[in-house]
């Protein structure tokens, strides 16, 4: 008599989270890239280093701007709020189906903006609205990342943390962590998407970094599963 085979978990079909968080990483670089070095030294994934720059601009240091800082921290706070009610009603659910719709919806909004920065000719609209498609894409992001609460891997837009607990807690540090590799990883990915990106923007314009950030968000969407 044979025993029967369990059904396999729908919540452990396609790539690890760590993995996907790992890729959105990369595209938070991309997406920096674009936004700092295409739309006027301002940041739309790194919002840390956006309040700096804005304290900057609100000091009359040249080159920043307050308006686009403004504008980059408004549809950033949008974007985290949403995020947030989108987590709280299918937060409880399949973290699976969860995930995959939150990265279809910023695939489809740096679709968006890869085609509006494609079009757009480089006028004060198109950069405003670019600055407010990206950053309210990572909005969105990080408040959903945040609640799926995979250690290291909150927040997939800033490094401080991840860095921190890099270093004061291997080797060099008090030994006490196993995730050197996750950290370490993390690292590489967010720099990894910044040299594509800057690359890109200096060699393609803003267009394509945005519509490769799409692809790979896409394609997460396509695979991701609910497993850490």
């Amino acid at each position: 008599m044979t025993t029967a085979t369990p059904p396999r978990d729908p919540e452990t079909r396609g790539v690890r989270l760590v993995a996907v968080l790992l890729a959105l990483m990369l595209v938070s670089g991309l997406i920096d890239a674009v936004s700092y070095l295409g739309l006027g030294h301002v940041f739309t994934a790194n919002m840390t280093g956006n309040v700096v720059i804005l304290g900057f601009a609100a000091a009359g240091t040249p080159g920043f701007s307050v308006p686009r800082s403004a504008t980059s921290l408004a549809a950033f706070t949008l974007g985290a709020a949403l995020g947030g009610r989108v987590a709280a009603r299918f937060g409880t659910g399949s973290r699976r189906r969860w995930t995959r719709v939150t990265l279809a919806v910023e695939a489809a909004l740096l679709a968006v903006s890869a085609v509006v920065a494609s079009a757009g000719s480089g006028t004060a609209v198109t950069r405003y609205a670019l600055i407010s498609l990206t950053a309210f894409a990572m909005g969105l992001r990080n408040a959903n990342t945040r609640k799926l609460g995979v250690p290291d891997l909150t927040a997939t837009t800033v490094l401080t943390t991840t860095l921190t607990g890099l270093v004061s807690e291997s080797r060099l540090g008090d030994g006490s962590s196993d995730r050197t590799p996750r950290r370490a990883a993390a690292v590489a990915a967010l720099f990894a998407g910044a040299v594509l990106g800057a690359w890109l923007i200096l060699h393609r314009g803003p267009g394509v970094p945005l519509a490769v950030a799409a692809a790979v968000s896409a394609v997460l969407a396509l695979v991701a599963s609910g497993r850490e």
